[in-house]
């Protein structure tokens, strides 16, 4: 290197004899002629050197592979400095930090990380493939960002030792997840194979990094959050009951697979004995006005099924008030069919609403 350095050397304390103090900025500035052997990569280096041996936590891992070599490079070339080069090198950079009024991501995979949930998840996915940013970086933050649904249907689909690979990458708590998503069989061959992940080189990992992130980009996003089954299922939960049952009659013939899976979705005020537990039900009928709950109640005289549905309601919540509701139901005229199926598509909701709010656990339904 052609820089004339005066053999002064830089020490984990700082620079020339041990316990001198670090340097600081100083009002009179060096002579430029102090810096002229450096160029800018060089300065850099002696920032990363400096805050490196005062114990700064850098994010060099951020770098490209080659930035990466390239500095590394750059430090076993470089020997020592004067004082005087020091603190010019140190007093350019500490201008230009002040100098500095806002800064931005860098690259588009950096710009998309930082407008992840305020754009679409279409344009972002195409943003994405357009740049190939699957290629760049580490794949592995790309991963371990995408929602469980997604990256458990690897696990599924792809070679056990390729699975394996990928749980070792992602956190405990997220391979923990994956794994009590799969299938007990599948679940232990992918335990057993992290055992033999111990010899896998570092670029056998990142080619299979690349891989599946370009591949899990590569997939179209869809335009709806919930699956078919879940929107049908949704929608029949608060039709009328007489349409319900012509959709699932129409349901069957067309596709008897689908019919059956949309009735595991549907949830309706007669499943409340088999899906809701017996000490839930207090926090159900809290949230629903006691008019609404009469009704919803009321009209379920005549149906063997509601019937059932309302006694376990009522056989279920403090004495006092079963006995209120069971008087103002036997006193109350008979519930209209519209009025009727609306109050129980409240009681259904509020039901639905403590589900989403993790405040309420249906009881799976058999098989």
């Amino acid at each position: 290197m052609s820089t004339e350095i005066t053999p002064i050397p830089m020490t984990i304390g700082g620079l020339g004899a041990p316990g001198a103090p670090p340097p600081a900025r100083c009002a009179a500035r060096m002579p430029a002629v102090a810096r002229k052997g450096l160029n800018r990569q060089q300065k850099a280096a002696v920032i990363v050197q400096l805050l490196l041996s005062e114990g700064a936590e850098l994010p060099l891992k951020a770098l490209t592979e080659d930035q990466q070599a390239d500095l590394t490079s750059l430090l076993g070339e470089m020997r020592t400095i004067d004082r005087d080069t020091l603190q010019s090198v140190v007093d350019e950079f500490v201008d230009e930090m002040d100098s500095i009024g806002l800064t931005f991501p860098g690259g588009i995979e950096g710009a998309l990380g930082l407008l992840d949930g305020h754009i679409s998840p279409t344009t972002s996915a195409r943003l994405r493939r357009q740049a190939g940013v699957a290629a760049r970086g580490d794949p592995w933050e790309r991963i371990s960002g995408l929602a469980p649904e997604r990256l458990v249907k690897v696990l599924e689909e792809e070679s056990t030792e390729v699975g394996a690979v990928m749980l070792s990458k992602l956190s405990v708590s997220q391979a923990a997840t994956l794994l009590g998503m799969l299938p007990g069989h599948r679940a232990r061959e992918l335990s057993y194979a992290i055992s033999r992940t111990g010899k896998v080189l570092p670029e056998t990992v990142q080619r299979i990094g690349l891989s599946l992130a370009s591949q899990l980009d590569a997939e179209p996003v869809s335009a709806f959050e919930a699956d078919p089954v879940e929107r049908v299922g949704a929608i029949l939960n608060f039709s009328r009951a007489a349409t319900r049952d012509d959709v699932l009659e129409g349901l069957d013939e067309t596709d008897r697979a689908f019919a059956a899976e949309v009735r595991k979705a549907i949830f309706t005020f007669a499943n409340i004995p088999s899906r809701v537990t017996e000490r839930d039900i207090p926090r159900v009928v809290r949230g629903i006005d006691q008019a609404v709950l009469v009704q919803a109640l009321g009209y379920c005289a005549g149906n063997a099924d509601m019937e059932k549905a309302r006694d376990y309601v009522l056989d279920n919540m403090s004495k006092r008030m079963a006995e209120a509701l069971r008087e103002e139901i036997g006193e109350a005229a008979t519930v209209a069919d519209t009025a009727g199926e609306e109050a129980m598509n409240t009681v259904v909701g509020e039901i639905r609403r403590l589900v989403e709010a993790g405040e309420l656990l249906l009881v799976a339904e058999e098989e």
